[in-house]
């Protein structure tokens, strides 16, 4: 007896196995294969329209509100590092989530997941840093759970955090919402967070310590909507696969193209000679405090106001613009006024980085 066509066609792994027939570091890393993961086996597997719209937060309609609801684990290496650690980390990720959709983020909850031997003095640490973090947003931590692994088999901590926020009225953020005329703002340096991962991690030492810029971004965001509302079409953190993912995502989601310049990039000096140092494009590196916000060109001037006028956009720019031209393409025009493809982050640039 044959078997249906949809039956085998179910049956079938919708990743290529004899391509990649164990998971890779880079299936994790934000880039090419992070979307190919999610794309193909688990939008394929979970199939529904609130997941397909691939947002930093899901947006739902209870009884006439709009709620957003994310979720995300953090699995950095060290724990600590310089400009924050993994609980304040867990904290503001799951807040810049929220916040992408619009959203004031209501409550969190908390998972960790600890490895046997971790010291309790670091345990306190962490505990502590994400209570003062979610002080500072005010937004309480309501629910949780601990689970711990044998030794060697954790990394001292793994933790999960899962918010729920509410959408103001008016407010219709979306990566299918760019559209040509539309202008990119960065609210300040980019690469900052993967660089002082990295330089913790591998003991480098720079002439200036190098910080996380890990920050909670709803208030930035909720200002910015207060002053240009549906003016905002789009809204993405570029965490992992750094600015240049972020955009490809959102260029691939609306059928649109951005075109970058590279000199309005802000990136501090010193992140821009470690990057340089180490050969990584810091397009690629992770940021935790930056808002990419796509808004109608009308309204750009007054978000870059209102950016600049907030403590963490004090140095934002207009660093491109939503084209007709190569729909599902991000095109950068260099220093020197060549025009090169920035395409996704194809491996692993710097693994663990949140």
């Amino acid at each position: 007896m044959t078997a249906p066509r949809d039956l085998l066609t179910s049956l079938q792994c919708p990743i290529p196995i004899r391509d990649y027939p164990t998971v890779l570091l880079a299936h994790g890393g934000g880039g090419s294969l992070t979307q190919m993961l999610i794309e193909r086996m688990f939008v394929q597997a979970f199939d529904n329209p609130t997941l397909e719209m691939l947002h930093d937060a899901a947006v739902m309609d209870v009884n006439g509100a709009r709620l957003a609801f994310s979720t995300d684990s953090f699995v950095i290496s060290p724990l600590f590092f310089p400009g924050g650690d993994i609980g304040s980390l867990a904290v503001h990720g799951t807040v810049n989530d929220l916040a992408m959709a619009g959203a004031r983020p209501l409550g969190l909850s908390s998972a960790l997941i600890l490895e046997e031997g971790l010291p309790m003095e670091d345990l306190w640490r962490i505990v502590q840093s994400m209570q003062a973090a979610a002080a500072e947003v005010g937004v309480p931590i309501i629910t949780g759970d601990t689970k711990v692994v044998d030794k060697g088999k954790g990394d001292g901590a793994f933790i999960n955090t899962t918010g729920i926020g509410l959408i103001p009225d008016g407010i219709r953020i979306s990566p299918t919402r760019a559209q040509p005329g539309d202008v990119a703002l960065i609210n300040g340096p980019i690469a900052d967070h993967g660089i002082a991962i990295m330089s913790v991690r591998e003991g480098l030492e720079f002439e200036t310590t190098i910080e996380s810029d890990s920050a909670p971004l709803h208030d930035l965001v909720a200002a910015l909507l207060g002053a240009v509302g549906d003016g905002v079409h789009v809204l993405r953190d570029p965490t992992r696969g750094g600015v240049a993912s972020a955009l490809n995502e959102i260029a691939q989601k609306a059928r649109v193209g951005i075109r970058l310049d590279e000199k309005a990039i802000p990136i501090r000096e010193q992140v821009r000679a470690a990057c340089e140092i180490l050969g990584f494009d810091p397009l690629y590196v992770a940021n935790e405090g930056k808002c990419i916000a796509i808004v109608a060109a009308s309204a750009a001037e007054t978000a870059l106001e209102v950016m600049r006028g907030h403590p963490l956009g004090r140095d934002a720019a207009i660093i491109g613009r939503v084209v007709e031209e190569h729909p599902g393409r991000v095109f950068l025009r260099s220093r020197i006024g060549g025009l090169r493809v920035v395409d996704m982050l194809s491996g692993e640039q710097l693994p663990r980085i949140c």
